[in-house]
């Protein structure tokens, strides 16, 4: 039997879930703030990273039908996207239209100004009248970008979208806000752990390399009886004419020596 008030009165059910809402809210950031702290980023890609932190902003969000994470660097003469990530292929869609197609849109508007910016109808958009419209008849209607700022530095931006008109109230653009702040910390040590990774390989690279590189030059100072560093000017030389790189072309004058040197041994 349906309980009544003192009054008499049946309860609306749609008042309770509106009064509910905010707990909801709450919990769903919460819980996109647990697992985004538990992103073991040693194990993931970068880009991998970017795409669980913008799986994460949709459920911390309400409203949010997808969400992109962007890495770039900004300034007044533009933006230069590094890195790039969505949680939906739509929302991958719409960023390949902000950053390639027009250079224009929220997340550039957000990194560029560092404050949150916000639409609930972009087909008459006036912040971005190229891209406002465009977007609009991909059926997107709403969106919300959040900058990730690091002290005074943006490191990149969320893009959240929904296909509803005025989806993102205040309350959402809090929430996000709340969420964009530790985001903006994992999204920049999963950078700063790729960027040593890829230094990392490079030097494993080099040092691979050099072996190689001396015995070339062994073989050089050998036929003109020149200096080490007259042997890798020829070296570097070689490798800027022919547009090859210098570890290509010491192999190629060691591999040269060794068939040489076969073939004399090879002859009666």
């Amino acid at each position: 039997m349906t309980g009544t008030d003192p009054s008499g009165a049946v309860p609306d059910p749609r008042a309770e879930l509106v009064e509910s809402q905010p707990e909801s809210d709450a919990a769903d950031l919460q819980e996109s703030l647990r697992q985004l702290a538990a992103l073991v980023t040693g194990s993931l890609g970068l880009r991998d990273v970017l795409a669980h932190v913008a799986t994460f902003a949709v459920r911390a969000i309400p409203g949010a039908d997808g969400a992109g994470v962007t890495l770039l660097s900004a300034d007044r003469g533009g933006s230069q996207v590094q890195v790039l990530a969505s949680s939906h292929p739509f929302v991958a869609e719409i960023d390949e239209i902000q950053y390639v197609t027009l250079n224009e849109g929220p997340c550039i508007t957000a990194a560029l100004e560092r404050r949150t910016v916000r639409s609930g109808s972009l087909g008459g958009e006036m912040m971005w009248p190229r891209f406002g419209p465009r977007v609009g008849r991909l059926g997107v209607h709403s969106a919300l970008s959040l900058p990730l700022m690091l002290s005074e530095r943006t490191v990149g931006a969320i893009n959240v979208y929904s296909r509803a008109k005025d989806a993102f109230d205040d309350r959402a653009a809090e929430l996000g806000e709340l969420f964009a702040a530790p985001a903006a910390v994992a999204v920049h040590n999963a950078q700063i752990l790729a960027q040593a990774q890829e230094l990392t390989a490079q030097l494993q690279t080099a040092l691979s390399s050099r072996p190689i590189i001396d015995q070339a030059i062994g073989i050089l100072r050998g036929r003109s009886g020149g200096s080490a560093d007259e042997a890798f000017g020829r070296l570097r030389t070689i490798s800027q004419a022919d547009h090859v790189k210098l570890v290509d072309v010491a192999q190629h004058i060691v591999d040269e020596a060794v068939r040489r040197a076969r073939a004399r041994h090879a002859q009666p």
